[in-house]
């Protein structure tokens, strides 16, 4: 008996091994971290847009007031930062150089063009994972989720509402903002393949230290006013992406394949139209509306048929 007993409790080793043990409620768990990820990450541009540094800059605060919270959290969760492996490190430091791009080509573009546009083609990743989820399948997703592929994506062309005005301002931020996309892609990529063997948030603490280091170079370089007068948007910057959005997001993305973390990314530009229409009055067309209800019930459709998987 006791030895039945023993056999069943559960021994968590890790993401994957907790996983299998306890499917249901870890998988629910996690994807309210990646859905709550998104939401914090796509209400940051609104304190770039509003502190008063330049954006690369804003960058550097958005990792360095991060850095002391991640470091806490990780050693809170038993995760030692000192203790990684040599391999890691050198991940983490391509990722983070990486990720750097991403955050100056995006801050960039958020300047320079509608905040729905900024945040839909900084999330081209979106479509980029899921080509590579089926590359690497070799193979089409299911029907229903195929149909929650082509939503989606249909959901997120409405969304583009009027991107394609004919202005080289907006032409300039749209550029930026999809160069942003493709550095997002391979950080995403580098992340899923860390955290197949190492804690979520220790991995975030050492990608964001990389990652500000670079950043305050390029701030540097470019010449902006990197002290703030004013503190609070900086702050808010870090606690929203970088400590919840990407921090949640890390620790989900062991869960879910290349589709599901692609199409929630579509969150982002849904949310995004909808706060720069309520703060800065960007125009929020029916069609705008209905991409993302389109792009909702596709999410919807994708986590249902996981969830029956």
């Amino acid at each position: 008996m006791h030895s039945h007993n023993s056999s069943t409790k559960p021994k968590p080793k890790g993401p994957d091994s907790a996983l299998s043990v306890k499917a249901g409620s870890v998988r629910v768990t996690a994807g309210f971290a990646l859905i709550l990820g998104n939401v914090a990450i796509a209400i940051s541009p609104v304190f770039v847009r509003i502190s008063d540094v330049g954006p690369i800059s804003a960058g550097f605060w958005r990792l360095a007031l991060a850095v002391p919270i991640l470091w806490i959290i990780s050693h809170y969760l038993g995760e030692r930062t000192a203790k990684v492996s040599r391999s890691v490190l050198y991940l983490a430091a391509i990722a983070g150089i990486i990720f750097a791009a991403d955050l100056i080509c995006w801050h960039l573009g958020i300047l320079r063009t509608k905040l729905g546009n900024a945040t839909l083609f900084g999330n081209s990743a979106s479509i980029f994972l899921v080509i590579y989820g089926v590359v690497i399948a070799r193979k089409l997703p299911p029907p229903v989720q195929s149909g929650a592929v082509i939503l989606a994506f249909s959901g997120a062309m409405l969304l583009l509402g009027q991107s394609f005005e004919l202005s080289p301002r907006n032409l300039i931020g749209d550029l930026l903002s999809l160069a942003a996309g493709i550095f997002y892609t391979f950080y995403l990529l580098i992340i899923m393949r860390m955290r197949t063997g190492s804690g979520g948030w220790s991995i975030l603490f050492w990608v964001s230290v990389f990652s500000a280091i670079a950043m305050l170079i390029g701030a540097a370089i470019a010449g902006e006013q990197i002290w703030p007068e004013i503190w609070w948007p900086l702050v808010l910057l870090a606690l929203s992406s970088q400590v919840i959005g990407t921090g949640l997001m890390t620790y989900a993305l062991p869960y879910f394949n290349h589709l599901v973390i692609g199409l929630t990314l579509l969150l982002q530009p849904a949310l995004a139209a909808f706060t720069g229409w309520i703060l800065f009055s960007e125009a929020l067309t029916q069609a705008d509306a209905i991409g993302g209800i389109m792009v909702m019930i596709a999410l919807l459709m994708m986590h249902f048929s996981q969830s029956r998987g």
